[in-house]
This record gives structure tokens, C-alpha cells and sequence, in this order.
């Protein structure tokens, strides 16, 4: 197991709002590529290529949002469509199922609700507040409803309810009341269990560019209403995921891990790590992106230079950076010449004749540990004679995407601000 000590000071203040357990519970939930026959977006006329190419533009859209600056109405928490992966929870008293985005870069778990002011279209039903038993509106001067930034929170004075609002870099938008539900995750392995009185979004004011499918966002950030942090001792404050490369494509399947089976705004939403420097083969070039440091009173410390986010699709570098890193890999690439991306949205691919394309070892060097890419981490295949490098440069935040996490079981530890990596073949972990 490669471990890395997150070089972050995260200001987790963890919101048990469910009933305190002696045992930690132990799950595990499939998680379900979009693009894979499991996934209600499904779509058997487009081609990979097709798919591909729309998971890059989605990954550019979803990399802007990391840049958002406040405004006076609203700050962006999320983007629509831009996570790359569902997850099936259900909602209520009695339960109703909810398929959302997992995203471990954002916090507060929010669905559609009835009665709407607007909602997207969504093909599933739309959950009803009035028909749950279980549900109960959060206060304006709770605890639960301080936790949103003041920009994200508002309050119906008559009614005294704490309401939400999120707004993002694509025009879409969720717009509702902060309440209280029980929310229950299945198990591969066994019974669903619950979690009652969970902090969640019910948007009734929604719009933009969100999926028909999907009803909202699962948030698996690290801020204190993300639905880790509120699950906290009950899953030993640690998850992990295993994405497997051909969910995309195949049958396989994909999996989040929570408790302690799992292996090891402010910023305090996203996960930072510290690279180092990148090796292409024996040579190692010194990574120059920006540090990020958190936005609080007391000047924080030095979080690190790359967010590693499971709904983001490429892996975002830091331009000055990629340029060296880029002819590097041109450098060591053999038996292909690089060619143009036809659609312009991958900087460096390679085309061969009847020649394998040899392809080099690429290691991400990050502060405590060092991983190494298979060329299906780091490379995609176009076509059956052309090759692109899955990073991409960029100006804006550097992002850990999931090609490159791909047949890795990659842990989250909250309490000792730790993640880990360990490489596993992910389509055989249920």
C-alpha cells in the first residue's frame, strides 16, 4: 500500500446528526460509470470515441468551477454533469430511490423535491417531501445551517427554515430548503443501513445543464455537511473507491468503500496532495505548480498543489510544467509519430503504422510516496492506431482525475488527513 500524508491542514469539525454507534458500520455500494450499459444514461448509438471525447469537454467545464470566485447571490459548490460517476442511495420514510453523482468534491448532498418551483427533467421520479414521515426542516440559526458560507445559506424568517443556493461556472443552479432525512446506503454484501436525521439539500428551484437521469449530488467532500463527515465514527472517518477502467465500456462495476474495511468556500470541500515531480521512464522532471492554501482567520498552512477528484475525467497540469513533460513523453514514446487530437482537445497523441505504439512508465512522485501509472492510467486510446497522453495542461487549479486512479483502491482517511493507494484489479472487488 503507497500512503501519502496529505501536506493540508483540513479543519474538519465532523456533524454527527445520527444516533452514535459503538460498532462502526462496513459497507460497500457499486458505483456506476456513465457511459457503462448499467447506467441509465446509456446511450448504444454513440461510439467510445463519442463518449470519450464528451467526458474530456466535461472534465475542461467541471476544472473552471475550482476557480470560482464568490458572488454577491451565490457560490458555486458544483457544476452540472460533471461528475463521471452515480451512486444509489435511498431517501425517506418509506425509502425512495435516488441515483446521484458521487463527488468527492463536493459537500452537501442535495435531490430534486416536490412541490417544484422548477426542476430539470429527470426520468425518475421526483422525491416528495410530504410523503416522508422522517422528514424535518433545519432552523435558520442551527448549527446545521451556520455550516453553509454565507453566500450558500438564506432563511425564511416566517417559516423558520434554513434555505441553500448554489450556482455554477455553466449557468445551472439548485436552489432549496436544508433539512433532515433518513438516508440509507445498499451493500453489495448485505442489508442496506441507515442513517437517520442526514443533513441534505431539497431543491425545489433547479435548472441549467444536469442530466435527465441523475436527481442531484452525493457529496463526499471533506466540509463538515458532506455525507462523510456526518457519517464520521459511525464509518471510522475513512472510505475509499475503486474505479475500474472498463466500467466505461463493459459490465464491470465500480465501488465505494466505507468504514474501516475501506484501505487506506473554503478549500476545506477538496482533497489536496502534494506532487513532487513526474517521472517519464528514468526521467524526472520537477513539478512548478501553484501551492493552495485555505481561506480562514488564522492563515492556515499550506495545502498542496493538486486536488484529487473522483468527477473529473483528465488529469490537469500546470502549463509551464506540461510543456517539459510533454516532450518528455514525446521523447520516449517509439514505434509513433504525434499526431493532431482531430477533435483539439488533447494535447499530445501518436499514431503508428502497423508498428505497437511502446509506450513509457510514467510516475507520479508526490510527497510521501511514490505511483506508477499503467499506460491505461496515463494514455487513452483513440482508435486502434492512435494513442492520447489523458493530461492535459492547464491555468487554472491542477486536478488528479480518475483515468488516473483507475485499478486503484484509493483510501480516504479524515482522521489522520491521509489517502492511499493501492493497485488492484477494480472489476473484481464485489
Amino acid at each position: 500500500m503507497t500512503t501519502l500524508s496529505l501536506l493540508a491542514t483540513f479543519f474538519f469539525f465532523f456533524l454527527m446528526t445520527l444516533s452514535s454507534s459503538t460498532n462502526p458500520h462496513n459497507f460497500t455500494v457499486e458505483l456506476i460509470h456513465r457511459d457503462s450499459p448499467h447506467s441509465p444514461l446509456y446511450n448504444p448509438q454513440t461510439t467510445p470515441t463519442d463518449r470519450l471525447n464528451a467526458a474530456f469537454l466535461r472534465s475542461i467545464s467541471r476544472s473552471r468551477r475550482f476557480n470560482q470566485q464568490p458572488q454577491t447571490d451565490l457560490k458555486s459548490g458544483l457544476i452540472g454533469a460533471g461528475g463521471e460517476f452515480f451512486m444509489s442511495i435511498t431517501i425517506g420514510t418509506p425509502p425512495m430511490n435516488v441515483l446521484a453523482i458521487a463527488d468527492t468534491g463536493s459537500d452537501l448532498t442535495w435531490v430534486q423535491c416536490k412541490p417544484c418551483q422548477q426542476c430539470f427533467k429527470e426520468n425518475g421520479p421526483i422525491f416528495d417531501k410530504t410523503q416522508s414521515s422522517s422528514y424535518k426542516s433545519v432552523p435558520c440559526e442551527s448549527s446545521n445551517c451556520n455550516a453553509l458560507s454565507t453566500n450558500e445559506r438564506g432563511c425564511n424568517e416566517s417559516k423558520n427554515v434554513c434555505k441553500y443556493r448554489y450556482s455554477y461556472g455553466d449557468q445551472s443552479f439548485t436552489k432549496g430548503d436544508v433539512a433532515t432525512e433518513t438516508i440509507s446506503i445498499g451493500s453489495a454484501s448485505g442489508s442496506p443501513v441507515s442513517f437517520p436525521g442526514t443533513v441534505f439539500g431539497c431543491g425545489y428551484d433547479n435548472g441549467g445543464t444536469f442530466d435527465e437521469t441523475g436527481s442531484g449530488i452525493i457529496g463526499l467532500g471533506g466540509g463538515q455537511l458532506s455525507l462523510i463527515s456526518q457519517l464520521g465514527s459511525s464509518i471510522s472517518n475513512r472510505f475509499s473507491y475503486c474505479l475500474s477502467h472498463k466500467s466505461a465500456t463493459t459490465n464491470g462495476t465500480s465501488v465505494i468503500n466505507l468504514g474501516t474495511n475501506s484501505i487506506p468556500s473554503e478549500p476545506k470541500t477538496y482533497y489536496y496532495l502534494t506532487l513532487e515531480a513526474i517521472s517519464v521512464g528514468k526521467t524526472k522532471i520537477p513539478y512548478t505548480g501553484s501551492s493552495y492554501y485555505p481561506d480562514n482567520d488564522d492563515g492556515g498552512s499550506m495545502k498542496g498543489n493538486i486536488i484529487i477528484d473522483s468527477g473529473t475525467t483528465l488529469t490537469l497540469l500546470e502549463s509551464g510544467f506540461y510543456d517539459r513533460f510533454g516532450e518528455a513523453v514525446e521523447e520516449a514514446v517509439t514505434g509513433a509519430k504525434r499526431v493532431s487530437d482531430p477533435q483539439g482537445l488533447l494535447s499530445h497523441c501518436f499514431k503508428s503504422g502497423s508498428a505497437e505504439i511502446g509506450l513509457p512508465e510514467i510516475t507520479m512522485h508526490f510527497t510521501g510516496a511514490d505511483v506508477k501509472l499503467s499506460p491505461l492510467n496515463a494514455f487513452v486510446k483513440m482508435s486502434e492506431d492512435m494513442v492520447c497522453m489523458s493530461m492535459i495542461p492547464t491555468t487554472e487549479v491542477a486536478i488528479y482525475g480518475n483515468f488516473a486512479q483507475m485499478d486503484f483502491l484509493v483510501g480516504y482517511d479524515l482522521e489522520t488527513r491521509r489517502v492511499s493507494f493501492q493497485r488492484m484489479d477494480c472489476t473484481n472487488t464485489i
